[in-house]
């Protein structure tokens, strides 16, 4: 018998709702790093059955915040933070590679690709989303767009891949409304720069706002590290 559209709606909400409750709470710090994430346990902590689960872990594995162990089961991905400044290293290389070569060889940036980004940028400041991790995509595409604009396609390939590595970790950045606002205006004030012509100030924008990324995403990265790890003493206290 195919499920009704009203049924089909309901357990789409389900699924996202129990995906968005899980990635809070792994985002947070909430499960030890050695809690197996049992689909039974979850379901009966989110008040849902083990299917909305099932998808939800699938979904949170693919953005690398869960990973399945020889065992079988889910588990929280630890965060790799010495890796993650050697990959922000070679993120800031990679985009600033894309402003100083049309420094060097006096070529502009295609204004058919920046013009449509800055318009995009400019209704997001004019109506600022809610801060949530999925910001994290928007992040990303501003980004390879303004790489592509330099003309090296090769470079905003590159750099897609890095973002992929850093993805789950960069999403502690857009969990509170100052750090989307004020990416929004820096976003915006690195395009208008490049479209102006200046790009030596571009230069400069795009170095200090890749860094300021770094910083708050690791002191918040660390802290769920952190509350992961309490929760695991705890958790042995308890059975001690």
């Amino acid at each position: 018998m195919t499920p009704s559209p009203t049924s089909r709606s309901t357990n789409g909400n389900l699924r996202d709702q129990a995906y968005v409750a899980l990635r809070r709470q792994l985002m947070s710090g909430e499960f030890s790093f050695r809690d197996r994430l049992a689909e039974e346990r979850l379901a009966a902590l989110l008040g849902v059955s083990r299917t909305p689960i099932r998808e939800a872990l699938t979904r949170l594995a693919s953005d690398g915040l869960v990973e399945k162990r020889p065992d079988g089961g889910y588990y929280p991905a630890e965060p790799d933070l010495v890796g993650l400044r050697d990959l922000y290293e070679i993120r800031v290389t990679l985009e600033l590679r894309g402003l100083q070569r049309a420094v060097e060889t006096g070529t502009t940036h295609d204004p058919g690709l920046l013009e449509p980004l800055r318009d995009a940028w400019r209704e997001l400041r004019a109506d600022p989303p809610a801060p949530d991790p999925d910001f994290v995509a928007l992040d990303e595409r501003f980004h390879i767009t303004l790489s592509r604009a330099s003309g090296n396609v090769e470079l905003a390939t590159m750099l897609d891949t890095v973002n992929a590595r850093i993805r789950p970790v960069r999403m502690h950045d857009f969990v509170t409304a100052d750090r989307v606002s004020l990416t929004i205006d820096q976003h915006l004030d690195i395009v208008e720069k490049v479209l102006a012509g200046d790009l030596e100030a571009s230069v400069l924008a795009l170095r200090g706002h890749v860094g300021e990324s770094m910083d708050v995403v690791e002191k918040r990265a660390a802290r769920a590290i952190t509350q992961m790890v309490l929760h695991r003493s705890r958790a042995a206290g308890n059975r001690a």
